[in-house]
Order: structure tokens, then sequence, then C-alpha cells
């Protein structure tokens, strides 16, 4: 029934739509190919867990960060998370547009934004990682857009990893796009992620995402509980008014207010990756230097470029294959 009233959609007609509604990549992954291929089968999500009728293509938006605020070489710096949020904003909003365009041609369809968790698998542990009801960054991969790199973030051939995305579920009847099928990362012969990062949460091929949500999410619902214990566990009823009224307490105020510094954070592995089109033209002059680095964390890229060159590559490369992609800089037997 509901055929009668679809006009026909191409996929280069949607993409056109949602750049011209503002997105500035745009790729159409197969909902079928994703629920076939969930990144953790342990736990899988799946377009077809979300909605049995609409999700058959994965539209993939992602929106750039500003090269301006990239340059800022603090990881906390809190003009950083507030142009965030406005970036993702615009993002929602270009998401929920094409939405109703599509909806205006007679396919229902569903944003999946990148800061949704599922709540009934929360578990009342303040410090759990939370992830996404759908892993935007495989989707990415499987739309075309980019690969993951040696932290396991989305890296584009146009703005390296600065960007956020979002995805539009929609069953309309167009073609996907593919994989790409080597790796656009440089892995630990670069490690530039691993050496800004200042939690020092970056493995080789992988990332410990628990430790790096703190700095992900500086004025999130970890911080935001652990501060409120904190006011309930003061000796006396002064104490507990001066941390009311901490710089704590005002920064968390303003973080719900807006969600910078919960919705945004750091992002130095981000702005360092020199890959992308963006990099050399806009913000590598000011990020050349890391003064995060340490010998010790030499010594573990070291470690791990000499190992993959000895062909020992690690389990956590191997568990992500699919969207990491070929190490072309290994040559052709990197993955054996």
């Amino acid at each position: 029934m509901v055929g009668v009233f679809q006009t026909p959609l191409d996929a280069d007609t949607i993409k056109a739509k949602a750049r011209a509604l503002g997105a500035d990549l745009v790729g159409i992954a197969d909902g079928a190919v994703m629920d076939a291929h969930p990144p953790d089968p342990r736990d899988p999500r799946r377009p077809k867990d979300i909605t049995e009728h609409d999700g058959g293509r994965v539209i993939v938006l992602a929106k750039r960060y500003s090269a301006g605020t990239t340059r800022i070489a603090r990881w906390d710096e809190r003009h950083k998370y507030y142009n965030d949020e406005l970036v993702l904003t615009m993002l929602e909003e270009t998401s929920l547009e094409l939405v109703f365009w599509l909806e205006d041609n007679g396919y229902p369809a569903i944003i999946i934004p990148p800061t949704h968790a599922d709540p009934w698998l929360y578990r009342g542990d303040r410090n759990q990682h939370m992830t996404t009801v759908l892993s935007l960054t495989h989707a990415a991969v499987e739309a075309g857009l980019g690969t993951l790199g040696l932290n396991l973030q989305l890296i584009t051939p146009e703005f390296g990893p600065r960007v956020l995305v979002t995805a539009v579920m929609c069953s309309v009847d167009c073609e996907t796009d593919g994989r790409r099928e080597e790796a656009l990362c440089l892995g630990p012969e670069c490690g530039r992620c691993l050496t800004a990062c200042p939690g020092d949460v970056v493995g080789h091929w992988e990332r410990d995402w628990p430790a790096c949500d703190s700095y992900r999410s500086p004025h999130g619902f970890s911080q935001l509980a652990g501060h409120l214990g904190d006011i309930l566990e003061a000796p006396d009823d002064a104490a507990r008014l001066d941390m009311i009224r901490s710089e704590t307490s005002f920064n968390l105020w303003q973080s719900i207010l807006r969600g910078a510094g919960v919705i945004s954070g750091c992002r130095r592995c981000q702005d360092v990756c020199p890959v992308g089109e963006d990099y050399a033209r806009m913000i590598g002059d000011s990020l050349e230097e890391i003064p995060e680095a340490t010998p010790e964390k030499a010594r573990r890229l070291a470690a791990m470029a000499e190992a993959e060159a000895r062909g020992a590559l690690p389990g956590s490369y191997a568990g992500q294959e699919r969207w990491i992609g070929a190490l072309g800089y290994l040559g052709s037997d990197a993955a054996e």
C-alpha cells in the first residue's frame, strides 16, 4: 500500500538533497549487509534491531569540524566544546530535514543520532561505557565514507577523522555504496593519535573506551554523578554549599544547558591525524608539534611497528579488519 505513494528516488538524488541541506559527506549503506556483519557479534547493534520496517538503507551524513577550533591544541578548551556542539546541532537538523523530505516522497525514515545510548543497558555503574544503539563509525565505513584508524576512529579522505556523523534509516530502493578495501590510517609508524592522547587510552588497533569517556565527555553523566556524590558525602553544610557554588558545578550546569562538554569533549586524536585533504591546507602548520609526546609512547609505537613488520598483527586488528581495511603500507601480506 505504501508503495503507491512513493516517488522514485535514486542514490544520487538522495545524496544531492543531503548535501543541499548541509551535509559535507554522504554515503548509503545496505542495511541487510550491516545486519549480517555487526561490529561486535556478542552484542550486535543492527538496523533490524531498531526497526523491522525501515532499515533497508542506512544513509550516513557527515559534517566537518571547523578548522579554527581544531587549531586550538588544548584538549579541554570550552570554545571547542561549544563549537562542536553547534556542529552536531546543525547535523541533526540536516538529518531531520532529510527525514521529512524522504517522508514527503513516501518513505518513512528515522534518525540515528551519535549521542543516543540504550538506557536499558545501563547497570548502575556511572563509569560504564555506554555505546550507541547503532555504531555510526562502522555504518560510515559500510557507506563508503572512510575506514577506521589505529584507535578505531573514523577516517575520511576529505577531512581525516575531523567529522561528526549521524544516520537516517529508510527502506528506499536505491543503490548502496561499497566499503574501501585499503586502510586510510598510516598505522603505528605514524601513531600521532596515540602520541597526542591526554589519557593515553590508544592501543594497537583498539582503544580503552571507558578511560576515554572521561575525556570525550568531561562534564557528562559520570562526572555529574560523582560530583553529586561528593556533595552528599561532604563533612558539613558549609562544605556542601561551597561545592554547590564551585566551578565544577558551574561547568556541569553550563554543559547540561547546552550539551557542551557532554556530547562534545576531547578530540585531540582527531585534531592531529595527518590524513585528510584539509590537514595540510588548513591546520597542519599549527599542530606539527605534539606536547603530549613521551619517550614511553614512542617506544610503544616502535614495538607495534616492529610487530607488524614481522606479520604479528594483534587480535584487535583481526576483529575489526573489515572496517579498518588492508594495511597497504605493509604490502599484500599484512593480514596473514
